[in-house]
């Protein structure tokens, strides 16, 4: 469990390198409350959007593509906290993305695909 956890923390952090080369402002990470979790919160500065960010990291494909571990539960989860997070700051009058960005790590290095409003 402890290396699962690694690995994730790194892609996070790949991911973070990747949005802010990619003109985002990174507001908050690892958003946690009771209704569910956000790994990423940030600003997409093109497009004046605040961007709720789910990373998936994986290494091989034993468990499936990054982007299936987003199933339906897990949707309903990150609704739950996007609410919870726009309520408690006071977020008004602000266009909204739910994006997942998948890291695959490779023998030389990784790749991203970021998959933008999949909600």
């Amino acid at each position: 469990m402890y290396f699962r956890r690694e690995i994730g923390i790194w892609g996070e952090n790949l991911v973070c390198k990747y949005l802010e080369s990619n003109n985002y402002k990174i507001i908050k990470r690892n958003f946690i409350c009771r209704q569910g979790e956000i790994d990423i919160i940030a600003n997409d500065q093109n497009k004046e959007e605040l961007v709720f960010i789910e990373v998936k990291t994986r290494s091989n494909f034993k468990y499936g593509n990054p982007i299936e571990a987003v199933d339906k539960n897990k949707q309903n989860h990150m609704k739950l906290a996007i609410r919870y997070y726009i309520y408690k700051n006071r977020i008004k009058n602000i266009a909204i993305r739910i994006d997942v960005i998948e890291v695959y790590l490779q023998k030389k290095g990784y790749k991203i695909n970021h998959i933008k409003q999949v909600l």
